[in-house]
């Protein structure tokens, strides 16, 4: 499980610059090989897409992003009380805070890996970020797959496999919030709470509308 055998996969390039392989370390270090290789195909997917697209793009930031956007479901990363998605985010600030980026560039990444789950908003930010979460939406739920040919899907796949993929990402997520479901609130997060919990009761956003202390 090591990207460095890796130079270029469908014409995409990796990053191999001290920030891309420190990240990748912290990847494998703290993640399984399951999601590193999910965040490595969500890379090459992004760029695919943002090659397809004409996008201009840090192709560095983006990924960084890829390869912290689910280490939040980690131990090592996951808070007590914020989603995931926001543990990933800081966790990849801190980590580029050390390497004297600018706070543009901080906040990108930030972005990317916050909004990743955040349908309807994220595509229409910053390339890195909407890039990131079609990415994401592709690798998971095949959004853009008509787009792949199958010469690079057989590429990405042969590299990065996907390990009985459909199987295993529900538990994977769940794994990640199991302890603090709260946080799944408003989110699509909460269809797998209810996937993995049977009888498991969502907070309902017209319900905090009629309950709230206001008397009218």
């Amino acid at each position: 499980m090591s990207v460095l055998k890796h130079r270029s996969i469908a014409g995409i390039t990796l990053p191999d610059s001290t920030i891309a392989q420190q990240a990748t370390e912290l990847l494998l270090e703290h993640g399984t090989e399951f999601i590193y290789n999910h965040s490595l195909r969500v890379f090459l997917f992004s760029s695919l897409n943002g090659q397809r697209r004409g996008l201009k793009y840090d192709a560095e930031l983006l990924y960084v992003s890829a390869v912290f956007h689910d280490l939040g479901l980690v131990p090592h990363y996951s808070s007590p009380d914020k989603r995931f998605e926001v543990d990933g985010a800081n966790a990849a600030r801190d980590f580029l805070k050390g390497h004297g980026l600018a706070p543009a560039s901080l906040q990108l990444v930030w972005d990317s890996i916050a909004l990743h789950t955040t349908i309807g908003i994220a595509e229409y930010k910053e390339p890195e970020v909407a890039l990131l979460n079609a990415g994401v939406g592709l690798d998971v739920v095949g959004k853009g797959y008509e787009h792949l040919s199958a010469e690079n899907r057989e590429a990405i796949v042969s590299a990065f496999p996907r390990d009985n993929f459909k199987q295993k990402i529900i538990p994977t997520f769940f794994s990640g919030f199991a302890h603090k479901t709260d946080t799944t609130y408003g989110n699509i997060k909460a269809d797998v709470c209810a996937f993995m919990i049977p009888g498991f009761k969502r907070k309902d956003f017209c319900d905090e509308i009629l309950h709230s202390p206001w008397s009218e």
